[in-house]
């Protein structure tokens, strides 16, 4: 049960940072309508290996500012700004994307394993986002920065980014043509959950200056 909260955060995190439509999971879709299943399957293999390592190195850092309380304090007004902005971006802001027809020729699967490792790679947002994450719910008591919790966590993660990563492979075709509506219903419910965790963190941020 100890290790359930881990892989779960780790999962939530994982979906809330990828499932709006960008580079990573938008090629994942675009391959498999062009190239079939196969090839984005070692298009996602190799972009999840990256977050792999992404999510590991965040949690290390998080480890050095987590015994910094001040580092904390100031991470969780940066978390609570980030994820307000998010909220009123999800909500009153975003649109559904635009589907564009791209001509993606046909290639290996090793070239399409590498080229998930490299825009994986070149996507250096999960580092500073994992950190927050983790230091976030390390101070509400919810992860602590030891070995089995980490490996859980980054594991829950993996697990999160591969299902998103999938889905997108599995049913991007099947509602291509009701994308926006689509969408739309899912900015909803992302902006709902972001200004739902804004709210937690703004609590928690007068309860440590007024306690």
């Amino acid at each position: 049960m100890a290790l359930l909260t881990p892989l779960i955060s780790g999962f939530i995190a994982a979906f809330i940072g990828i499932i709006p439509p960008g580079l990573i999971n938008m090629t994942a879709a675009k391959i498999n309508l062009k190239e079939g299943k196969k090839n984005a399957l070692w298009f996602v293999i190799g972009a999840v290996l990256v977050i792999f390592f992404q999510v590991s190195v965040a949690v290390l850092f998080a480890q050095v500012i987590n015994s910094r309380p001040d580092v904390v304090a100031l991470l969780r007004e940066v978390g609570f700004g980030i994820f307000s902005v998010l909220t009123i971006y999800f909500l009153f802001i975003a649109k559904g994307p635009k589907t564009k027809k791209s001509k993606i020729k046909k290639k290996s699967k090793e070239s399409r394993f590498f080229l998930g490792m490299l825009l994986s790679g070149l996507n250096f947002f999960p580092i500073p986002y994992y950190v927050l994450v983790s230091v976030t719910l390390a101070s509400y008591h919810l992860f602590v920065f030891e070995n089995n919790i980490i490996f859980t966590f980054v594991l829950g993660s993996v697990l999160g980014s591969f299902a998103v990563l999938y889905s997108y492979i599995a049913f991007f075709g099947r509602i291509e043509k009701k994308t926006d509506y689509m969408m739309r219903n899912m900015n909803t419910i992302i902006g709902s959950i972001t200004g739902l965790i804004a709210l937690v963190t703004l609590f928690n941020i007068l309860n440590y200056y007024f306690s």
